[in-house]
């Protein structure tokens, strides 16, 4: 079992290596204060909302937009798209902008998807939002986002200044259920460590990363790149479309923006299965050995320790006097340490706690089960949906 614990024990040492390069790389977007930003110097922004039967969210959504920013209509316009939702979205987008009266807020009536085409996700009606919205700059966030006080107005200016072309925040992470304490704090350190910051923002590098719940396009790059139609058939758009943006020579940024955008992706474990597994293979470039490399190294770090605590401690009880499972105990207890600094450090960049630390051990079986879905799932067809939607195996990743 030590033989065990001592390969626990250098694959978390080498994972947290790799994790604190990440972080250490990154470079953090905090919310200026009102009076450092010139907001009438800003350009022209529309805010765009893809929602599919986002009834639980959309309100919340749109009336935190609305409230962190005090850029004007001349400024600013925030759009809704309804994309077909069997659900009431629509109808509280509606009602909400009846109630409220604000003429930023505008909402569009999705149409249907045309024949013949295949469109994946939310490209359609990101695409139909592009086609009303009149700003220089497009920001697309979803409706499990929550957009924080003066957010806007600092990401804009910093692509301003910056001459960013794709500007993404990785935002705050909100939990509420178990399941999501489980599994998103560990599924969030693991992109943090796959994607280093440095690399995805250096030019020179391949890697290419932007995290959905909040891409800023300026929009002529946007629409050099074919904006969401190029991507149409991709599940895994904002993915694909920071691989377009480095490869079109054009400027992306991806940085920590845990004050500007907080998102709680799922509520239940029955969402975070439908979720991960929908786009987490994909997302891989559809890499069996990076899934199952995944798998690995999350058993390895996380369950396996705890695993050997148990068997150790019964050992002990049941061999009172054998040696042996003290040295267990010891290697476990250490890594189980580790394991929380991994949750603490990342609990810092994330904005969220360390709640539920000690469940990191079925929190990893449950991220294996789902790196190992999602191959299934993908590959087959087999209960690969989205809120009821069938998913359909998109073309090879745009070249």
């Amino acid at each position: 079992m030590s033989a065990l614990l001592l390969l626990s024990l250098v694959g978390i040492i080498l994972f947290s290596s790799k994790f604190r390069q990440s972080i250490k790389a990154a470079p953090k977007l905090s919310v200026l204060p009102v009076d450092a930003i010139a907001t009438e110097q800003l350009p022209r922004l529309s805010v765009i909302i893809p929602a599919y039967n986002e009834a639980e969210n959309i309100q919340d959504c749109v009336t935190a937009v609305l409230n962190s920013t005090q850029m004007t209509p001349e400024q600013f316009e925030l759009w809704v798209v309804d994309d077909q939702s069997s659900d009431n979205t629509l109808a509280i987008a509606q009602s909400l902008q009846l109630s409220l009266g604000d003429p930023r807020l505008k909402v569009l009536v999705g149409q249907p998807r045309p024949n013949g085409e295949v469109w994946a996700g939310k490209n359609w009606a990101c695409t139909q939002g592009v086609e009303q919205a009149s700003g220089d700059f497009l920001l697309f966030i979803d409706a499990d986002t929550r957009l924080q006080p003066n957010g806007i107005e600092t990401a804009l200016q910093a692509a301003v200044q910056e001459q960013t072309d794709l500007l993404s925040c990785g935002p705050g992470l909100i939990c509420g259920c178990l399941a999501e304490w489980l599994v998103q704090p560990l599924m969030f350190n693991q992109l943090i460590a796959a994607f280093n910051f440095a690399e995805v923002n250096d030019p020179a590098a391949t890697a290419a990363f932007a995290a959905g719940p909040f891409m800023l396009f300026r929009r002529t790059a946007y629409e050099q790149l074919g904006g969401h139609r190029a991507v149409a058939n991709q599940i895994v758009e904002d993915v694909e479309l920071a691989r377009l943006t480095k490869r079109s020579g054009l400027k992306l940024q991806y940085v920590i923006g845990t004050n500007i955008v907080k998102v709680r992706m799922y509520r239940s474990w029955a969402a975070l299965w439908e979720g991960w597994t929908k786009n987490l293979y994909l997302g891989a470039h559809r890499s069996v050995g990076l899934m199952l490399y995944l798998a690995l190294i999350v058993l390895v770090v996380y369950s396996l320790p705890w695993l050997e605590l148990a068997i150790a401690l019964y050992e002990t009880w049941s061999s009172p006097y054998t040696w042996l499972p003290y040295i267990d105990i010891g290697l476990a207890l250490i890594i189980i340490a580790l394991q929380y600094q991994l949750r603490r450090i990342g609990s810092q960049v994330s904005g969220s706690s360390t709640q539920y630390w000690w469940l990191s051990g079925v929190g990893g079986a449950l991220v294996a089960a789902i790196a190992i879905g999602s191959i299934i799932k993908t590959e087959t067809g087999w209960g690969w949906t989205w809120r009821g939607r069938v998913l359909q195996l998109p073309e090879e990743p745009i070249s």
